[in-house]
């Protein structure tokens, strides 16, 4: 600590106790930014790199962020960060691709990215080489992204929306900013980029980030307030329970923000409109053989947990009926589910992380089909029946993993 007291602003005395709130600013900066979540490998050191992330372009390795010499950040100064973090360029010009969330991360003002770098600079150098770039030609060649960022350059800060409440715009900045939920959430172009209905649901890593604007019934128009705070503080509320990638989400992130934050980002939320097209379907009838076959299906493997009326069972079995999950335009999630299993997220509100098994050992792929069919239509649920063919596909990609 003394070191880094000497070195970050040598113009300037910083107390020890100046230098410790500093420190603790820029953890909670890298709460609200998940940066464990993507550059923590499970069952790796923290920070220190690895996790493979599935983009629609290839993979790319995430890189050690620890202030080790050789293969971390423990070269660079605290310009070269804040670039990184401001324009995807690292020392020596090396350009980063926007899987590093650099253009949300652009909005963050200089005081939190100083207070990031010197959190970073406390944590235990870790040393561990990583090649982020596994992609294919052309997309290894990082020079491309010279004119990604010129056909999408980041926006300059966070500009406070007048008229609406210092809350809201609190939370427009966390969703947008650092929490960079729209990485997930929204779906992109063929170039990689945002497209404009923002925070309606996108494909990525092989799950489907559900819709988080104000819709019904496929957003999260039916929770409160109180709900959204509930789900990302223990990743459960009355409606749902967070799975796959959402988990490491609350878990990292989350379940660890005030609930002041907390609070800001479910008000910004609840005033978000649905996307142009409502996406609805007719639910199909209990006399459809698929809805017959799911129905015996649900009997004999999901009515133990998940009751006779969907309801499920509070911080244990997630709600089936109502669940805004379940009646996503895609099935991607709820096919991987019941295929892989899942874990549910483990927080200090809610440590019990229950789990569901695979059933890709006892189901074949007609039977998940009509399974996900019968729950994706009953108890007052509305959505596209799911196709065996739809359900082979998923089962082969997680059998290539």
């Amino acid at each position: 600590m003394k070191i880094f007291a000497l070195t970050f602003l040598a113009s300037i005395a910083v107390t020890p106790a100046l230098a410790q709130d500093l420190v603790a600013n820029g953890r909670y900066q890298a709460v609200l930014g998940d940066c464990a979540g993507c550059h923590t490998a499970p069952g790796g050191k923290p920070l220190a790199g690895g996790t493979i992330l599935e983009t629609p372009f290839g993979k790319i390795a995430v890189p050690n962020i620890t202030p080790d010499r050789e293969t971390g950040l423990g070269n660079w100064t605290e310009a070269d960060f804040r670039r990184a973090m401001r324009e995807g360029v690292s020392p020596g010009g090396k350009r980063l691709y926007p899987a590093m969330p650099y253009p949300a991360y652009a909005r963050m003002p200089d005081a939190d990215i100083s207070a990031l770098w010197a959190y970073l600079k406390t944590v235990q150098p870790v040393r561990q080489a990583v090649e982020p770039n596994l992609l294919p030609f052309p997309y290894n060649i990082r020079a491309l992204m010279v004119g990604w960022n010129w056909l999408h350059p980041s926006l300059a800060g966070f500009a406070a929306v007048p008229g609406k409440s210092a809350e809201w715009n609190r939370g427009a900045y966390l969703v947008t900013g650092p929490g960079h939920c729209d990485a997930c959430h929204t779906a992109k172009t063929f170039l990689g980029a945002d497209r404009a209905t923002a925070l309606t649901g996108a494909s990525l890593q092989g799950w489907f980030a559900p819709e988080i604007t104000d819709a019904k019934p496929h957003g999260i128009g039916s929770w409160s307030i109180d709900d959204i705070v509930a789900y990302l503080k223990s990743g459960w509320n009355s409606h749902a329970a967070a799975t796959g990638p959402m988990v490491e989400v609350v878990e990292n992130s989350t379940s660890q923000m005030t609930d002041t934050d907390l609070k800001a980002i479910a008000v910004y939320l609840k005033d978000q409109p649905a996307g142009a097209v409502t996406r609805t379907a007719n639910a199909l009838p209990a006399s459809d053989p698929a809805m017959r076959a799911g129905a015996k299906l649900y009997r004999d493997n999901c009515v133990g947990c998940h009751g006779w009326d969907g309801k499920g069972e509070r911080l244990i079995f997630p709600p089936l009926a109502g669940n805004a999950i379940l009646l996503q335009p895609s099935a991607e999630s709820l096919m991987r589910v019941v295929l892989e299993g899942a874990q549910a997220a483990g927080t200090k509100s809610a440590p019990t992380a229950p789990a569901m098994p695979s059933f890709a050992w006892k189901l074949d792929d007609g039977e998940v089909a009509a399974l996900l069919t019968y729950i994706r239509n009953s108890w007052g649920n509305e959505a596209a029946p799911v196709s065996a063919a739809s359900v082979a596909k998923i089962r082969a990609n997680l059998r290539g993993r």
